[in-house]
């Protein structure tokens, strides 16, 4: 059934200073009827709450406020709050406050929304419900508008999931952020440059409970499901910083599409003379696995037993480290080839030769690993199909002229991986 709605600018209200009381200005301001959902700008929340700031440098308040740097372009940056908001510049806002000084959020949005509520029932016994509003940009849509960043006495998420649309269809996903569409509505009535921050909204009376309910907490979107977590250059760099070696892996199989867009990343890495030099090889069936490493195990022992002279109890200790390769859903063998190198007759130069190739194989598997970790892989890369070659080449039946260069082991991570304390990088540098 469809729903008359009535938005509602509500005027006279004074500016508003530090300890205001928003809650009887409001309600001495407009009569209110039991049901009404009234949405108010955050920037007149701040303002009672003393969160003006003697700031010059607006950038300093915005690293105050942040709690991670979701995308940045030039000045621009998007932050996470620590409201687990993402927002521009943490909403540290320069307009309507005086010269040399910024306004930040309120600290607790739903905190304020709630003594809002509780001091309006107290002076009108009337059951309402606060929604507190800020301006945001949205993604790949231009223009702004007011969302929620605090809610009571509402229910923020209206699920429609197992309900049966017109035509009989079951609903699976579906769910309305209402209090951000309430906080759009009432902002078609408000506004920065005529001074009316408060509106109401009426004729939902249905939507307000009796308790204050989660505030906005269901609106923010876990980690875990958040496709868009961080903008382009941030994503790339966190995957570079995050990529683990992993070592134990869930069952899940890998997905060969995931494997098949991380071969195409590798491609672009930069190589010599316009050529190709990387190759891979997939193993995507556990056959295929089984058959290279247990050969790759019998030629390892063999080496260790009669060119080291190893025994038996420290062969079986070094060919452990291979576990990580059995245990792994899905391995990838890189490869070097030296399709069009030059050739040189002495040998300084022709060392040279190959050794440029084999750092652009080397780059080609970073770009690998770096994108299996942006799909959600762990990998490890290990080194010892590089000390049986003819054995791999046989197995896997390669040209003569591919060089196996270790061998990924890719797959879901059995445990998240510790973080990793960041490296100082000045020990790497030397500056001329």
């Amino acid at each position: 059934m469809s729903r008359a709605l009535e938005v509602l600018p509500v005027l006279g209200l004074p500016e508003i200073e530090a300890g205001a009381d928003l809650g009887a200005l409001i309600a001495k301001a407009v009569e209110l009827r039991p049901g009404d959902i009234v949405v108010v700008t955050s920037k007149i929340v701040s303002k009672a709450e003393d969160r003006l700031l003697r700031a010059e440098d607006r950038e300093a308040a915005i690293d105050a406020e942040a709690v991670r740097v979701v995308a940045r372009r030039g000045r621009t940056r998007i932050v996470q709050n620590r409201q687990g908001l993402v927002l521009a510049a943490a909403g540290v806002d320069a307009s309507n406050t005086a010269p040399g000084t910024v306004l930040l959020l309120p600290v607790d949005p739903d905190g304020s929304a709630r003594e809002i509520r509780a001091r309006i029932h107290e002076l009108t016994s009337r059951r309402i419900a606060v929604v507190i509003t800020d301006t945001f940009g949205r993604p790949w849509r231009n223009g702004l508008t007011d969302v929620a960043i605090g809610a009571a006495g509402l229910e923020v998420l209206e699920d429609h999931r197992g309900r049966v649309d017109s035509h009989g269809n079951t609903l699976n996903l579906t769910m309305t952020a209402v209090a951000d569409e309430l906080a759009a509505a009432g902002d078609l009535v408000k506004g920065k440059a005529t001074g009316t921050p408060v509106a109401v909204v009426r004729g939902l009376g249905a939507l307000v409970t009796e308790a204050d309910g989660d505030g906005i907490r269901p609106l923010i979107r876990p980690v875990e499901d958040d496709m868009f977590r961080l903008g382009t250059s941030e994503a790339i760099r966190a995957a570079v910083t995050l990529r683990r070696t992993v070592r134990e892996f869930s069952d899940e199989p890998v997905h060969p599409d995931a494997v098949r867009r991380a071969v195409a990343a590798a491609a672009t890495a930069p190589a010599p003379h316009h050529t190709t030099p990387w190759r891979f090889v997939l193993l995507e069936s556990e056959s295929a696995r089984t058959r290279l490493l247990d050969a790759m195990l019998a030629a390892w022992q063999r080496d260790l037993r009669e060119l080291d002279g190893w025994d038996e109890a420290k062969i079986a200790r070094r060919t452990a480290r291979g576990d990580v390769l059995r245990k792994a859903p899905y391995l990838v063998v890189p490869c070097l080839v030296l399709d069009g190198s030059h050739a040189y007759p002495d040998a300084r130069r022709a060392a040279a030769e190959r050794e440029m190739f084999a750092v652009s194989v080397g780059a080609a598997v970073q770009n690998l690993l770096v994108t299996l970790s942006g799909e959600g892989y762990g990998t490890a890369w290990v080194s010892s199909t590089m000390f049986c070659r003819d054995v791999v080449r046989e197995v896997l039946e390669l040209p003569a002229h591919w060089e196996p260069m270790g061998a990924v082991a890719v797959g879901r991570p059995a445990a998240v991986p510790q973080d990793r304390p960041a490296r100082a990088v000045e020990p790497f540098i030397a500056v001329r």
